[in-house]
């Protein structure tokens, strides 16, 4: 990336010669910490090629159990997973806004595909883990909450389905006035729509018999 481009996004207040100056004493810095992070010259900078990103190794992996091509030994969530979701809190310039959306989505989709990879192998208390995470990032997510109620009941927890399926029906109530779709009420009762009819369930769970 130039120089002047760089300082221009990291520095985007105040003028040209202070940006320039700003990334001159950050590079500076780096150095004098003994940080071999950059090559730098008087026009260009960039990463070393043997310098590891978190944000990109948690976006391969996410891109990797998207598409079935995650091996074993990957099979669980990286530590700095749930970091990544919210790249650079407290940024908001629009190129911070859009990249942090774009890896939002993709880890969001990862740990919906790693809940039913390890619901497949087995994993139930990891499957729920997983998909827990991604509904504590967006509780009105269904696919992430189809995720979490389909682990719960894989392992055998029907009560444990049945009440994130209430919490969740009523947080859509509340804040879309919307239903759950038929693919997640299908997983908590089997039964046709035609037979449940217009509210399947009771507006609270006490009462609730699982069958």
């Amino acid at each position: 990336m130039e120089r002047r481009h760089a300082a221009g996004v990291l520095w985007p207040d105040g003028s040209d010669e202070r940006a320039a100056g700003n990334l001159r004493s950050a590079l500076w810095r780096l150095r004098g910490a003994d940080i071999d992070l950059m090559v730098v010259d008087k026009g260009s900078l960039r990463l070393r090629d043997d310098v590891a990103v978190d944000v990109e190794l948690v976006g391969d992996w996410a891109a990797r159990i998207i598409s079935g091509r995650l091996r074993p030994d990957e099979l669980s969530m990286m530590p700095s997973l749930v970091e990544a979701l919210e790249l650079l809190p407290g940024w908001y310039d629009d190129w911070v806004l859009l990249e942090r959306e774009r890896i939002r989505q993709r880890l969001l989709h990862g740990l919906e595909a790693l809940s039913r990879e390890l619901v497949a192998a087995g994993r139930f208390a990891e499957a729920v883990e997983a998909a827990m995470v991604a509904v504590a990032v967006e509780p009105l997510r269904e696919s992430a909450q189809r995720a979490l109620v389909a682990a719960h009941l894989a392992e055998g927890n029907r009560v444990e389905g049945r009440r994130c399926f209430d919490a969740y029906r009523e947080i859509l109530r509340r804040d879309l006035g919307a239903e759950p779709a038929p693919e997640l009420t299908a997983l908590v009762d089997p039964r046709p729509v035609m037979q449940r009819g217009r509210d399947p369930w009771p507006s609270t769970s006490a009462e609730v018999v699982v069958g």
